[in-house]
């Protein structure tokens, strides 16, 4: 993968967005004299994730919200069930199902939306995080001058293509910004290596490394370095401690994200209507909160240390947003946001001269006549015979006869007009 900036549609604009971030906030750390990628990935993750603040508490009160809505909008479908063919129950069934939504004030692309417009973002800090050359000014200068020296010597390309490959890095052809993709990923041997094929630059690889390790190293880890490659070289070197703090990146990277999936099932389970009725859903996500965890251990075993730290980072701060969230969605008061809901939509429907009874109405006839039990084929037969027998009973005419039919009407609307 190359750490050049990304071009790719959406991704692209977001990521030098977000890097310009991330190069204020080290340019910041410089003025002190704390130049370290591995803070700076702290500090970026605290800031975005504040920023993203608004769309986590939407998409937390949608998701409270749901649950109480859920019960009502699969009674309504329950209500319409096997009439798909009938375009009037259809319409129906739909005007029922936006009251319900009109009376909680939720949009049913509302969760939609938040992931929507979550998702580039969460990707473009991929982006960022991998490639921290390119978007951070001191780090690429930091690998410049030595990149210029290399693009300039003789029968360099070749050799950059093959230490390429070995740090798993693309590299169609050599340029300043390719050669730094290739220098930010090298291991200490690799820089040895480096060294032995251009003698004549030793002194300048030996500066560039120094820097580049003060910068990258965090913790005694190097950052651009992967734990699994920490590992075996702790291993060779018998550094037990070196092996320690590797690990501890996916041991707590899986314990974190742990942690936060607790954290959310238990604000489900806080709320007394939180089944969703769906036990496939919920056996599924809770599947996901158990393997997921375990698959951020393995990539965080493989991935360069830097992403291990924002993985790390990124679920405790979410961890205190959720229990921040959750007292707030705690203190909401569901039966008076319906009420403003109401007063607004009643509100709205004024100006486009429409009766506020019709939908107050129709929000209220989601809980209460929707859940009114049908009757059976049985027990309708016999209301009909009760009906008839009753009918006959009081009239003198000829049981079939028109007149015994037109003695009938009349006793029935006589009967529900005294009611």
């Amino acid at each position: 993968m190359l750490l050049t900036k990304s071009t790719a549609f959406i991704i692209g604009p977001i990521s030098s967005i977000l890097g310009f971030i991330m190069n204020a906030i080290f340019w910041l750390q410089s003025q002190i004299g704390l130049e370290n990628i591995g803070l700076c990935i702290i500090l970026f993750t605290i800031v975005i994730y504040v920023l993203m603040t608004p769309l986590t508490i939407k998409q937390q009160r949608f998701s409270r919200l749901s649950s109480r809505m859920n019960p009502e909008l699969q009674a309504i479908q329950k209500k319409y069930k096997g009439k798909n063919q009938d375009q009037a129950a259809m319409m129906k069934m739909n005007e029922e199902t936006q009251a319900v939504y009109a009376k909680y004030g939720v949009n049913p692309m509302g969760s939609c939306v938040q992931l929507i417009i979550q998702m580039p973002i969460l990707f473009a800090l991929y982006r960022v995080i991998w490639n921290i050359p390119a978007y951070v000014d001191s780090v690429r200068n930091a690998f410049m001058p030595l990149a210029e020296k290399i693009v300039a010597a003789p029968g360099a390309e070749e050799f950059m293509k093959t230490l390429a490959g070995t740090v798993r890095v693309s590299f169609p052809e050599m340029t300043n910004l390719t050669v730094i993709d290739v220098l930010y990923k090298l291991a200490p041997s690799n820089w040895t290596e480096l060294s032995g094929q251009f003698p004549d630059l030793a002194s300048l690889i030996e500066t560039t490394q120094r820097e580049a390790d003060r910068m990258n190293y965090f913790l005694g880890l190097n950052i651009a370095d992967a734990p699994s490659s920490i590992i075996a070289s702790a291993f060779a070197a018998g550094s037990y401690l070196l092996l320690v703090g590797a690990l501890m990146i996916p041991v707590l990277s899986a314990v974190t994200q742990w942690l936060n999936a607790k954290l959310m099932q238990s604000s489900q389970a806080n709320n007394s209507n939180a089944s969703s009725g769906n036990e496939t859903m919920d056996s599924t996500m809770k599947t996901m909160n158990t393997v997921m965890p375990l698959m951020s251990a393995v990539f965080c075993f493989t991935l360069p240390v830097g992403l291990g730290i924002y993985w790390i980072a990124g679920a405790v701060i979410r961890s205190v947003q959720q229990l921040v969230i959750n007292k707030q969605i705690d203190k909401l008061d569901i039966d008076e946001l319906v009420k403003k809901n109401m007063e607004k939509v009643n509100k709205k429907r004024e100006k486009q001269g429409l009766p506020p009874q019709k939908i107050t109405q129709a929000a209220k006839m989601s809980t209460r006549t929707i859940e009114k039990p049908e009757i059976s084929e049985e027990e309708r037969q016999q209301k009909i015979k009760k009906a008839t027998e009753y009918y006959q009973k009081n009239t003198t005419a000829k049981p079939g006869s028109l007149a015994a039919k037109a003695q009938m009407v009349k006793q029935y609307n006589e009967r529900n007009m005294k009611k």
